[in-house]
């Protein structure tokens, strides 16, 4: 008869004991994927930055205005089972019309204008098979959704979750009023 010091549930939990402090927190996930399409998928502050032509403050305030609604979309849909799938889109969206606004040269005071339609940023089909825009959906769109959907994301109880999300949603929702607002004011 052997002795048993410890007993046994047969209850094994999915989480090892450390990964919950490794994984990243949505929050900062919905930031970074926010960041990315707000400041690197942005084709105004690129140019502006490139050319060294005047409009830094307009291309700026379109940057934090992308970046806030980006996040702010992405709060919404920041539970575990539906943020890979919404940044996904969002990312491949964004590369898209990076594209398009480098090839057709639309300007960043155009996102102020009340006549401004989102298809005339769309890349015309021809320059899909050239080597600009697919290049800059690999490395704006495909290289970022690689990194998201091999990240680690940290599992917060139902209600931490919820809490995150609508807050998430409020402060990145008044940054793109923030950042649209001062756009609609220097363009």
């Amino acid at each position: 008869m052997s002795l048993k010091l410890f007993r046994s549930t047969g209850y094994h939990s999915i989480l090892a004991p450390g990964e919950a402090r490794l994984a990243l927190h949505p929050g900062w996930a919905v930031a970074a994927v926010g960041g990315w399409v707000g400041f690197v998928c942005n084709v105004w502050l690129w140019h502006v930055m490139l050319t060294g032509g005047s409009g830094f403050l307009p291309a700026l305030a379109s940057a934090v205005g992308v970046a806030g609604a980006t996040a702010c979309l992405l709060s919404v849909f920041g539970w575990r089972r539906t943020f890979k799938l919404a940044a996904t889109f969002v990312l491949l969206v964004a590369a898209l019309l990076a594209g398009g606004a480098w090839v057709n040269g639309v300007p960043a005071q155009a996102l102020s204008d009340d006549t401004f339609r989102i298809a005339s940023m769309l890349p015309p089909w021809a320059t899909l098979f050239r080597w600009q825009v697919p290049t800059l959906l690999v490395v704006l769109g495909g290289l970022p959704v690689l990194w998201l959907w091999n990240l680690q994301l940290r599992r917060l109880s139902g209600p931490a979750q919820m809490s995150v999300n609508v807050w998430g949603a409020i402060w990145w929702g008044l940054l793109a009023a923030a950042g649209f607002f001062a756009l609609g004011r220097l363009a």
